[in-house]
């Protein structure tokens, strides 16, 4: 790791900013350097320049991906280098007014009913009937479970926020069971590992990438048409 790379990391650390949030800032500066082949600390700000307006007009990215590119790119300037560079007013993502795609009641139902492996099927269930970000469900704690009064803690959220939400007594019947498959005493999703036997012990959580896969492939069987991805079992939890 260059020391650039650890100076910013740092200058994020604190500010407070959340490691997922690093990690997307610091993946954005990544890019910029592999696209010139060089160090941040050598490129000028005309460079800087064409590097979006070659994402604008080439790539065409999204403006979720637009953000985090301006975003990580004008932290590394500004804040790490204190370099004062116009071009950062003058970019702004695209705007987007187009709606998700939301998935029906029977349409999440076939999808859960289409996935093969038991603690990929509970833990997307779990981040549906609690409207969940995907990390916010592999990384769920025994101890964030609070059966009496029907709540879960959710910690390092978006912002790096904690939370309450509500828990369905259908969805703690689920977790319960499920638990007792595994009874590791930190984790309700730890990873499963080469046949599931390090569950009881594992201090790593169910990989993202994991849940990805079995969720895209569900839907594969399960016929569904819309592109959807796991995150859109949020969205489905917001208007159901």
């Amino acid at each position: 790791m260059t020391a650039l790379r650890i100076r910013m990391i740092e200058d994020m650390q604190l500010r407070g900013f959340s490691e997922r949030t690093q990690e997307a800032y610091v993946r954005a500066v990544r890019q910029l350097a592999a696209h010139y082949h060089k160090s941040p600390e050598q490129i000028t700000e005309e460079e800087l320049r064409q590097y979006f307006l070659y994402n604008k007009n080439i790539r065409k990215w999204s403006r979720s991906a637009s953000t985090i590119a301006l975003c990580g790119i004008k932290f590394l300037y500004s804040h790490t280098l204190e370099k004062e560079w116009t071009t950062f007013t003058l970019v702004r993502p695209p705007k987007e007014n187009k709606l998700p795609p939301i998935l029906s009641r029977k349409e999440v139902r076939r999808i859960f009913n289409s996935i093969k492996m038991v603690y990929h099927r509970v833990c997307l269930i779990t981040i549906y009937s609690l409207g969940l970000r995907l990390q916010e469900g592999t990384h769920l704690q025994v101890s964030d479970i609070d059966a009496d009064r029907m709540f879960v803690h959710i910690h390092h959220g978006k912002g790096n926020k904690d939370r309450y939400v509500p828990l369905p007594e259908r969805t703690l019947d689920i977790l319960r069971i499920f638990y007792k498959t595994h009874r590791n005493p930190t984790l309700l999703f730890p990873a499963p590992g080469r046949g599931q036997i390090h569950m009881p012990t594992t201090d790593k959580p169910m990989p993202k990438a994991s849940i990805q896969i079995a969720f895209k492939e569900a839907c594969r069987k399960a016929k569904i048409k819309k592109h959807v991805s796991v995150h859109h079992l949020r969205h489905a939890y917001a208007v159901r």
